[in-house]
């Protein structure tokens, strides 16, 4: 269920709230466009500034609006363990696929704490949970050897974001771990560097508006044709550049509302809108990819 092409979701607001006619066509183009899962409420769905009462229902909404024709995985992580726990429960009632669990942010936890934090989450709950590692986001890295220690005591640790931009450590994790363990690329730009030496696929801020082609790109890496996937990475490389020429998930909100896949281009503070600049050249490789007319 949990490899290829995988969508770190925006969450569209308007007026202040989450704009569920936009979450829902979001969607639709995704299930259309052949993206394997979407994450609702990471890192690029603004989870950080979503009330918790607004974390579940949009997971649960999410979870209606898919109605199984795309597996749901919950972004329901945080860095007090018992907030971890409830959005965990919350998205498992609601009938989520499965749980991406960043790593605890700004605590700084040890390695053990690493290891306790994710032990309560799995012993509470039993949906399929996806650990994620970005020490740039958290202060924290989780090292391989935690990772591999989570996978083999808890059944429902399937799998890993690995975000710390370091493909060595797909290497690492398989050979603590089995070739079977599920490792997703955090960053588009190594996705098919991963996928060479095991990573299953990635889950993707460029597939919120070029979803066929990471899709494609994926399926040519599961499949072993290398050079196909290449030449798409090659293809889309520009565009990977252009959607963190501010921070994520800024550009690929900004792109999402100038291409109409949704109706307001509202974020949530601290997030603020682009740069006029930034914003010209955003425009101007959209108009390349022919995504923006």
């Amino acid at each position: 269920m949990f490899k290829g092409s995988i969508v770190a979701l925006i969450t569209p607001f308007k007026d202040g709230s989450i704009d569920k006619n936009s979450l829902k066509r979001l969607i639709d183009f995704h299930v259309k466009n052949g993206t394997d899962a979407v994450v609702i409420a990471g890192t690029t769905g603004e989870s950080a500034t979503l009330t918790f009462s607004e974390h579940e229902d949009l997971i649960k909404t999410a979870v209606e609006f898919a109605d199984k024709r795309i597996p749901i995985i919950a972004g329901t992580g945080a860095n007090a363990t018992h907030e971890a726990i409830a959005l965990t429960k919350s998205a498992e009632k609601a009938g989520a696929d499965g749980s991406l669990q960043i790593v605890p942010y700004y605590n700084k936890p040890t390695q053990e704490g690493i290891y306790q934090h994710f032990k309560a989450i799995a012993e509470e709950t039993s949906i399929p949970l996806i650990l994620y590692n970005i020490p740039s986001r958290t202060g924290v890295d989780m090292l391989p050897e935690t990772f591999a220690r989570l996978y083999s005591d808890f059944p429902n640790v399937i799998g890993i974001k690995e975000a710390t931009g370091n493909v060595a450590r797909v290497s690492e994790m398989i050979n603590l771990t089995n070739p079977d363990v599920v490792i997703l690329s955090g960053d588009d730009g190594l996705t098919i560097p991963m996928m060479a030496v095991g990573a299953k696929g990635v889950i993707s801020v460029a597939n919120n508006i070029i979803p066929d082609k990471v899709a494609e790109m994926c399926r040519y890496a599961l499949d072993g044709d290398f050079n196909k996937a290449r030449e798409i990475h090659d293809y889309l490389w520009k565009l990977f550049k252009v959607l963190f020429i501010e921070t994520n998930p800024i550009p690929v909100k900004t792109a999402a509302h100038l291409m109409g896949l949704i109706d307001d281009n509202e974020m949530r503070l601290p997030l603020y809108y682009m740069s006029k600049e930034n914003e010209e050249k955003l425009k101007e490789v959209l108009k390349e990819y022919k995504l923006l007319m």
